[in-house]
C-alpha cells in the first residue's frame, strides 16, 4: 500500500473527481487503482476564491513497485507507514511485583494507566478530584452559582483540564512511532467519532470527552487497575542509603502512606500544592517559561468571513479557526493560544479568591462566539526570578487582581477592545456579548496584567486586525486573566524518564513540563508508561 499526500481538489469536488485526481497524480490508468482510503483531510483557505480540500490517501495498486520507482525522490509518494501500536513489554503471567502508581487522571495519566493496564501491570490511579460525572456538577456550580469547589473543578478531577476545553487532538510533536495514532484509536474505541482518525485538525468537545473518559476508566478497571478518587498526594517519601535516593511511598490526604516505588507523576499544570510537596521532598524542580494574557471573543461569523470569504458557513469547512503571532517592540512575543471556534469562555479557577479564564467548545462548535487566549510570553529570568516555584506566586498575584476587579464573586473583569486600546475603562459592553460564566464586570483589564503585557497587547491588536478583518473591532471583548497556559515548573527527568535525582518517580505530561495539550500529554503518558514497564519487566 502506498500513501499519496498533498493532493488538493476544489471544495465542491465529487468522489469520482478524487479518484481521477489520484490516478492523474500517480500517472496510472483507472484500472490500476484497486482501492483507496482517506488517511487525512484538511483544507487550504489561503486563496478565499478557490478554497481547496487537501488529502492524504492510502492506495492499493496493481503494480505498486513500478509506481514507487517512477516517483523516486517524491516525498508525497511513499509506502504507507505502519501506525499500529506495539507493546514494548508485558507483565509475566501471575505478575506479583510492585504495582505502579499514576498520580493524576488527566490525558497523560489516563493513557499511561491504560497502557500499563493493557500490559498487565494493574496500576493504581490516585486522583485528587472526583469522577467525571460528579466533577461536572461541581464545575457547573461555579459557572452558574459562583460556588467553587477547590478539589473538583475545571482543573481537578477525572479527565483533567482537557475535559473542559475544545478537545483539540492535534500537536506539533515529533512522533516517529505514531503514538498519537494509538491515542486516537483508543479514543475512538471509547466512543469518539471515527473522523478524528482522518481530519487534519480533529476535536471532540466536552460532552463526548466525558463519556470517553468514563469508558476508558471501565477498561482500566476490567484489566485490574484501581482508581482512588478524592485522594490528594500531600507528600513524597524518599529513602536514602549510601548517598543515593529513591522514591519509597506517597503520603495521601486521608493520612495514609501508600508504599510505591514506581510512580508516574502526571498532576496537570495547576497542581501547585503537589509541586510544593515534590520540592519539599528534594525532587529537582525548576521554573520554566509560560505565558499570560486574556481571552478575546468575536462573533464566529466575523472570523468565518475573514478566513473563508464567500464560503463562510460552509459545512464542509466548519467554523473557522486562526493562529496569530507578533513580536512586539518591547521584546515580547504575543500570540493566540487554544483557539476555540464556536465556543465559550469559562471560569477555570482552582483556588478560592482567584479568577482564571479558559476556552471551551462542544463537538458541534455551534455557539455564537469564537474565543482564543491572547497571551504574552514570560520567563523566569526576566519576570519571576525568585526560585523554582516563583512562577506560581506570579500567577496567583494576577489571578487575585482579576478576582478583585471582577467584584469578588468569581465574575471576570472584561473590557471592549476599543476601550483597551484607548486606555480607558469600559463602563458597558457593546455588540459582542461575552460568554464567560458566571458573568463579567466591565472595567479595565490593565489592572490585572503586568504593564509589559498591556503594552505588547496594545501593539499587537491592530497588527492582528490587518490580518483578520474585525479582530481589533472596538466591540470585541477581552476577559482577564488567562494565566494557566502551561505549567510554571518543570520536574527534570533523565533519558530513562525518571527524576534526575529521585529514581522511581516518573514526571510526565503538561504539569511536569513535558507537554502542551491533550494529544501531546497523552503521548507523553504512553512514553513514560513504557519506560516504567521496562523497569518492571525488561523485554
Amino acid at each position: 500500500m502506498l500513501r499519496l499526500s498533498d493532493l488538493a481538489l476544489p471544495l465542491d469536488h465529487s468522489p469520482a473527481e478524487l479518484e481521477a485526481a489520484i490516478c492523474a497524480r500517480l500517472g496510472i490508468a483507472a484500472d490500476q487503482l484497486l482501492r483507496f482510503s482517506v488517511a487525512r483531510r484538511g483544507n487550504d483557505a489561503r486563496n478565499q476564491r478557490a478554497i481547496k480540500l487537501v488529502y492524504a490517501v492510502d492506495v492499493v495498486l496493481a503494480d505498486e513497485a513500478a509506481v514507487l520507482a517512477a516517483h523516486a525522490g517524491d516525498s508525497h509518494v511513499r509506502p504507507t507507514p505502519d501506525t499500529s501500536y506495539k507493546f514494548v513489554t508485558r507483565a509475566p503471567a501471575g505478575w506479583s511485583g510492585p504495582r505502579p502508581v499514576v498520580i493524576g487522571a488527566g490525558p497523560c495519566g489516563l493513557l499511561a494507566a491504560l497502557v500499563l493496564a493493557q500490559m498487565g501491570f494493574r496500576p493504581i490511579i490516585v486522583e485528587r478530584g472526583k469522577a467525571v460525572r460528579e466533577r461536572t456538577k461541581d464545575t457547573w456550580a461555579l459557572w452558574r452559582r459562583h460556588q467553587l469547589t477547590p478539589e473538583s473543578n475545571v482543573q481537578f478531577g477525572e479527565g483533567g483540564a482537557g475535559t473542559f476545553s475544545d478537545g483539540k487532538l492535534y500537536s506539533r510533536i515529533k512522533d516517529p512511532r505514531h503514538l498519537g495514532r494509538k491515542v486516537l484509536t483508543e479514543f475512538v474505541a471509547a466512543g469518539a467519532p471515527e473522523e478524528i482518525l482522518t481530519e487534519a485538525h480533529p476535536h471532540i468537545g466536552t460532552f463526548r470527552l466525558v463519556t470517553m473518559v468514563m469508558s476508558i476508566r471501565e477498561t482500566i478497571e476490567k484489566l485490574g487497575g484501581e482508581y482512588r478518587f478524592g485522594t490528594r498526594v500531600d507528600g513524597f517519601e524518599v529513602a536514602e542509603s549510601n548517598g543515593t535516593r529513591r522514591l519509597s511511598g506517597l503520603r495521601l490526604s486521608d493520612g495514609s502512606l501508600l508504599e510505591a516505588s514506581h510512580v508516574i507523576l502526571a498532576p496537570g499544570h495547576s497542581a501547585r500544592d503537589t509541586f510544593q510537596a515534590a520540592h519539599d521532598a528534594g525532587v529537582f524542580v525548576e521554573a520554566k517559561p509560560f505565558a499570560i494574557g486574556v481571552r478575546i471573543e468575536h462573533p464566529q461569523g466575523w472570523i468565518d468571513r475573514a478566513r473563508y470569504g464567500a464560503y463562510a458557513g460552509d459545512k464542509r469547512l466548519g467554523p473557522a479557526a486562526y493562529a496569530l503571532a507578533h513580536q512586539a517592540g518591547n521584546g515580547r512575543a504575543v500570540y493566540s493560544f487554544c483557539m476555540c471556534p464556536g465556543g465559550r469562555v469559562v471560569a477555570a479557577a482552582s483556588e478560592e479568591g482567584r479568577v482564571v479564564t479558559n476556552g471551551m467548545s462542544q463537538y458541534s462548535r455551534a455557539e455564537f462566539n469564537a474565543n482564543s487566549g491572547l497571551v504574552v510570553d514570560i520567563s523566569p529570568e526576566r519576570d519571576y526570578p525568585g526560585g523554582p516555584l516563583a512562577g506560581i506566586a506570579f500567577q496567583r498575584h494576577w489571578e487575585e487582581m482579576a478576582f478583585k476587579a471582577g467584584g469578588g464573586d468569581y465574575r471576570a473583569p472584561a473590557q471592549r477592545v476599543g476601550d483597551f486600546l484607548a486606555g480607558r475603562p469600559s463602563t458597558e459592553l457593546g455588540s459582542v456579548v461575552p460568554s464567560y460564566q458566571p458573568g463579567v464586570k466591565p472595567g479595565s483589564i490593565a489592572d490585572c496584567l503586568p504593564d509589559f503585557v498591556v503594552e505588547a497587547l496594545r501593539e499587537a491588536l491592530p497588527v492582528f486586525g490587518r490580518q483578520i478583518k474585525g479582530y481589533d473591532h472596538p466591540d470585541a471583548v477581552m476577559t482577564a486573566v488567562e494565566s494557566r497556559t502551561s505549567s510554571p515548573i518543570r520536574i527534570r527527568r533523565g533519558a530513562d524518564f525518571q527524576s534526575i535525582n529521585t529514581p522511581g518517580l516518573y514526571p510526565a505530561g503538561e504539569g511536569a513540563g513535558y507537554a502542551g495539550g491533550i494529544l501531546s500529554a497523552a503521548v507523553d503518558g504512553i512514553r513514560v508508561a513504557e519506560a516504567l514497564a521496562l523497569q518492571l519487566a525488561p523485554a
